[in-house]
């Protein structure tokens, strides 16, 4: 659940080549949003872009327990830095967690962890295979029953390549994550892969697969989902998208949606 809650934060989801209806001279929009994967572009030096989840919903049933998680407003807030990196915050103003067990139901809500994350493109702009590094930050900003308290960090990498007329992504990270009961660091593995493709003029679809796999020293739990998004571009500086994932094992939320929107300016 923690996880799902970063994942909104960071904007957990990305297109590596989105399609866009826009000027031949000008260069669209390019985000870290919809689906998990990371772009390996990066914000125009000087430009600011917000990268916003308006909504989002998960659902996750397991040992007997039901928990559902609402999202809102899950945003991060980037500024082009350079030709090739870009420094970004993340942060959820509003969750709400929802469990039930065995008839007995209980509610928290509050604010989400803040993260700051900065991306550094280290190939050239005309690379056959882009590859990015994002080194990341979570402080503990959230509620007491909503957060950890603790600060965690990571490397994400992001690297794409053409394949015909889509894009293939591939997500490496590692993550250093508290220990469940509060006292030390263990490491949690990411890995997805992307495809993505444009369907029309201005959309973008997107399909992969993500699997986590956290090594908290209480037991190692493994998460894996399939998930689809799309993303339309209304101009060059504005993208919608929408999206939704689905759990392949009990440890997963059995199914997530979210929409949203992505402004530079």
């Amino acid at each position: 659940m923690r996880n799902s809650l970063m994942c909104g934060a960071l904007a957990a989801l990305a297109f590596a080549s989105p399609a866009f209806a826009a000027e031949e001279d000008e260069a669209p929009i390019c985000t870290d949003r919809p689906a998990k994967a990371n772009a390996t572009c990066t914000v125009p030096v000087g430009k600011w872009q917000l990268e916003s989840s308006a909504g989002g919903w998960s659902r996750t049933e397991a040992g007997g327990a039901e928990t559902k998680v609402l999202t809102l407003g899950s945003s991060v807030m980037k500024v082009g830095l350079s030709d090739r990196s870009d420094l970004q915050l993340g942060f959820t103003p509003y969750a709400r967690i929802e469990t039930r067990t065995g008839g007995i139901k209980s509610t928290v809500s509050g604010v989400g962890d803040l993260t700051v994350r900065y991306k550094r493109r280290l190939t050239a702009a005309d690379a056959p295979v882009q590859i990015a590094a994002i080194p990341f930050v979570k402080l503990p900003t959230a509620d007491g029953d909503i957060g950890n308290g603790k600060v965690e960090g990571g490397l994400a990498m992001s690297l794409s390549t053409a394949l015909g007329n889509s894009t293939l992504t591939l997500g490496p990270e590692f993550d250093l994550l508290a220990d469940s009961d509060g006292d030390g660091r263990h490491p949690q593995l990411v890995n997805l892969v992307n495809i993505a493709a444009p369907v029309a003029r201005g959309l973008t679809l997107a399909g992969e697969i993500w699997t986590a796999t956290n090594f908290d020293p209480d037991g190692t739990v493994t998460q894996v989902s399939v998930d689809a998004a799309l993303a339309y571009a209304v101009s060059k500086d504005v993208q919608l998208d929408a999206g939704a994932n689905a759990g392949l094992n009990k440890n997963t939320p059995d199914a997530e949606f979210y929409f949203g929107v992505s402004l530079r300016f």
